[in-house]
């Protein structure tokens, strides 16, 4: 591997954990303190709902992805993968920051929680068009049989991004007192975002544009539309991905966010057991992502996937059984399980999406169907779990619901005919 190979690796997986970690610090505040903080007059007549209605608030940036997902798609399809990439980043950042230093719904009153739905948003729109810029500057970047292990880099930046959350969120709840962590604890992570992106922002100037957009870009013309040209032809694949993605998001965001709700809340375990629990779940994660995104250079994106996807959905009961126990090692031994699943069916992601597209609208198809998954997957994932929960009084029906998503995704990806080891340049032909 070159040194420009390692910067261009190093440039993709810095760049998605600072996205990730902004994002993933925002939906684990959402279910310890953004209730009272941001929506006080109902957490003084219902903390339940309260808790319900700060973690729908993970969810509206969701709806903003698509968003995000199609002006970077653009953009990134007709000036390149590294304009966009550092766009999205500096979005995010200070979105993030501004999250860190805003006043509480008792100093300002109802503009508290607007504008703090106003930043989610800004955050969502952000994380929509990271994703595929980031995928496919590795995946174009890779040799050709090794696209799934370049193409896990960015993925590893969402588990690494978590760690780096959950971690920062450990030691200030280590460090303060529950009051002192509710009147300002709680912000260190979100300010910490500010010395994250201007490391993310100068590893990311410093790498080269993508090979395959350079190619495109001195043997012909960029397309002026490329959201048009990608509906034109490439719809079922934009479908396919979009579903591929659900169930992974869906189970992830539980871990990302709920989890850690519903084991401070519910089954009454210690916040700081609870985060290194999540923690233990996330460097599980992180690892079988990269071994998904290897394997998958060996035996297949679509039989990787599958077996992802058959973990997760054996898994589903027996890790609410386990968590019932109340037992924080069983509750870290139920993450950690799922983490194998979740890690082989995302590990695969990049080099599938990048496959799948011509590089005309690659950006666009990667991005857009990417952030259409996160929508019916992971945006109200924590919301619905809760509301099972309280509706039906049982966390089993939680694992149903993941895994009627199992059965969806799996047969996504089962349509699809293996694109492993498709030409990325002008030439390529997709297929499904």
């Amino acid at each position: 591997m070159t040194p420009d190979d390692r910067k261009v690796l190093a440039s993709t997986l810095a760049g998605t954990t600072i996205e990730w970690y902004d994002f993933f610090i925002y939906a684990q505040a959402a279910g310890l303190v953004f209730g009272p903080l941001f929506l006080a007059p109902v957490n003084e007549r219902a903390p339940g709902l309260a808790t319900l209605i700060s973690l729908a608030t993970i969810g509206i940036s969701f709806l903003f992805r698509p968003l995000g997902a199609i002006i970077a798609g653009r953009y990134g399809d007709r000036l390149g993968r590294k304009r966009m990439l550092v766009l999205t980043l500096l979005l995010m950042g200070v979105a993030t920051m501004l999250i860190g230093l805003l006043p509480p719904y008792e100093t300002i009153g109802v503009a508290a929680p607007i504008a703090l739905i106003l930043l989610r948003i800004i955050q969502g729109f952000s994380a929509g068009g990271e994703w595929g810029g980031a995928a496919l500057l590795a995946v174009e970047h890779a040799p050709r049989d090794r696209r799934g292990l370049w193409g896990s880099f960015p993925q590893i930046g969402v588990p690494i991004g978590l760690i780096l959350a959950t971690g920062v969120l450990w030691i200030m709840s280590a460090v303060t007192t529950p009051e002192q962590f509710l009147a300002w604890g709680w912000r260190v992570p979100f300010l910490l975002s500010l010395t994250l992106i201007i490391v993310g922002y100068l590893v990311r100037r410093a790498v080269e544009e993508s090979p395959v957009f350079k190619e495109l870009q001195q043997r012909t013309k960029t397309s002026a539309a490329p959201l048009r040209d990608l509906f034109r032809g490439h719809t079922r694949n934009v479908v396919l991905t979009a579903l591929i993605f659900v169930a992974n998001n869906a189970a992830g965001y539980l871990l990302i966010a709920y989890f850690i709700s519903y084991g401070t809340t519910a089954l009454g375990l210690p916040r700081p057991s609870v985060l290194l629990a999540t923690v233990a779940g996330s460097v599980a994660w992180l690892v079988f992502t990269m071994y998904g995104g290897a394997l998958s250079d060996r035996i297949g994106r679509v039989r990787t996937f599958q077996i992802g996807y058959a973990i997760v959905f054996v898994w589903m009961i027996p890790l609410f059984l386990l968590m019932g126990t109340r037992d924080i090692w069983l509750f870290a031994v139920a993450i950690v399980v799922l983490a194998v699943g979740l890690g082989l069916s995302y590990g695969p992601m990049s080099a599938l999406y990048a496959e799948l597209f011509p590089v005309a609208v690659r950006y666009s198809g990667a991005a857009i169907g990417y952030a259409l998954g996160a929508i019916l997957g992971g945006a109200f994932a924590p919301t619905i779990a809760e509301a099972l929960v309280q509706g039906t009084g049982s966390a089993l029906s939680i694992g149903v619901y993941i895994m009627v998503l199992c059965v969806i995704s799996l047969a996504a990806v089962t349509m699809v005919k293996d694109p492993k080891g498709a030409d990325l340049g002008l030439t390529q032909q997709t297929t499904t």
